[in-house]
């Protein structure tokens, strides 16, 4: 059987060599309304500088208008405020990521992601103020930074509906900051601020013509307070649930990702980043088998299978940034070679060398069976990847094309100051 794959492989892969090798690639896109880019890591250099120029090449060539990206939406802000000349607070785009200051920095604070910024805000600088490129955060977990910004909005804007907002707010002021107090608060004392947040954001939504769409600041308002809610829900989920508390960040990821398709009109188009665990169809995994979904398979669902392009992304060894446990200060760590017949291993074994494979009907029928396919978190121990870094993957199934890395490096985090939570 393996044999078989690895043949296949080597007759239905393209070679990797140079930047244009991928444009058989870009030329499978054209009605799709979004594309999703995978990483097996949040912490390899080569996923991060492929899937920049593949944005430049959708922006350029197939009119993509936006960027999502697994990130805090009130930081990715700041970029998106940069890249479209809002304000000038920022010389150079170094500076404008000193905000994604949360742990995992390192996701979004590295060297790799800052010529993307500059290159965008450039492209953007000669483009019509309604047709710049944005570029936003979609995750769930900025719960405080997005009351932050709710409070701060209304203050500029709508100063009778500040005490609202401060109101509902106080109810988590006993929990210091920490999404796990809140957790733990509310669901096994009941002490949660559930009501207090979904009465502010349907006062919000009901209410949204009031407020000004300059600069983007309805969009920001209403995914503040989206964000407030489902982080809510998602903290007083967790704890005593992990596969619901999954379901309900991605089905906020694919929230906000509408959310910001509609706001840019109908030929808005987006191009999302996120691990290969978020963007591969759940469907084609044994995440299914545990009721689990995921933002690849959302999408397909909501938007129709044709109008929606994944690309899933992987490595056989290397180097990567990562974590021992969470909330603790990165390492580089060594990638060990790939598990014996997992995906990554038969790349590697069809040769090792950066290749693509695009599944077409004709090539997915080699590649119909589950296979393990390796994930490496922000928290990772190479030294017993082999019992949980594999997820069984229908590959062809999971992604309509996947890049192939072999020998892959680190990428290089900046020196910022980091807020653990």
């Amino acid at each position: 059987m393996n044999e078989n794959q690895i043949q296949a492989i080597k007759n239905h892969t393209i070679p990797l060599k140079e930047v244009n090798d991928f444009q058989p690639l870009i030329e499978e896109i054209n009605h799709q309304k979004y594309v999703l880019l995978g990483e097996s890591s949040h912490g390899t250099s080569e996923f991060y500088k492929i899937r920049s120029e593949l944005t430049k090449k959708l922006i350029q060539e197939k009119g993509f208008t936006f960027i999502a990206v697994e990130g805090d939406w009130p930081a990715c802000q700041q970029v998106n405020r940069y890249i479209k000349g809002y304000d000038n607070e920022y010389t150079n785009a170094r500076e404008v990521l000193a905000a994604f200051n949360r742990w995992p920095t390192w996701m979004w604070a590295n060297e790799e992601i800052i010529r993307l910024i500059e290159w965008l805000k450039d492209y953007n600088h000669n483009l019509p103020t309604d047709r710049r490129i944005g570029f936003y955060g979609v995750d769930v977990y900025s719960l405080w930074e997005s009351m932050d910004e709710i409070i701060k909005y209304l203050e500029k804007t709508n100063p009778s509906s500040v005490e609202a907002a401060k109101k509902a707010f106080a109810c988590f002021e006993p929990f210091n900051r920490e999404g796990q107090m809140y957790g733990v608060s509310a669901s096994f004392y009941a002490e949660d601020c559930h009501d207090e947040v979904i009465n502010l954001l349907t006062d919000i939504v009901t209410n949204k013509k009031k407020y000004s769409s300059s600069e983007e600041g309805q969009l920001n308002l209403e995914v503040n307070a989206i964000v407030t809610a489902n982080a809510e829900n998602y903290y007083r989920t967790m704890v005593v649930n992990d596969n619901e508390s999954w379901n309900i960040r991605d089905r906020h990821m694919v929230e906000v990702i509408t959310k910001i398709g509609s706001y840019n009109g109908k030929n808005a188009k987006g191009i999302i980043w996120e691990h290969n665990t978020h963007v591969g169809d759940a469907r084609a995994t044994d995440m299914a088998d545990e009721g689990l979904v995921n933002v690849g398979q959302l999408l397909r669902e909501q938007e129709g299978q044709e109008n929606v392009y994944i690309v899933g992304f992987g490595t056989h060894r290397g180097t990567v940034i990562a974590a021992d446990s969470w909330g603790v200060d990165f390492k580089r760590m060594i990638v060990p070679p790939a598990q014996k017949g997992s995906w990554e291993d038969l790349m590697h074994e069809a040769g090792n060398h950066d290749k693509l494979i695009l599944f077409n009907e004709t090539i997915r029928q080699h590649f119909s069976s589950r296979i393990g396919h390796r994930a490496i978190g922000v928290v990772y121990d190479p030294r017993y990847e082999h019992f949980g870094n594999y997820v069984p993957s229908v590959i062809a199934e999971r992604y309509d094309a996947f890049i192939y890395i072999d020998s892959t490096t680190a990428l290089e985090p900046l020196a910022v100051e980091t807020v653990f939570v």
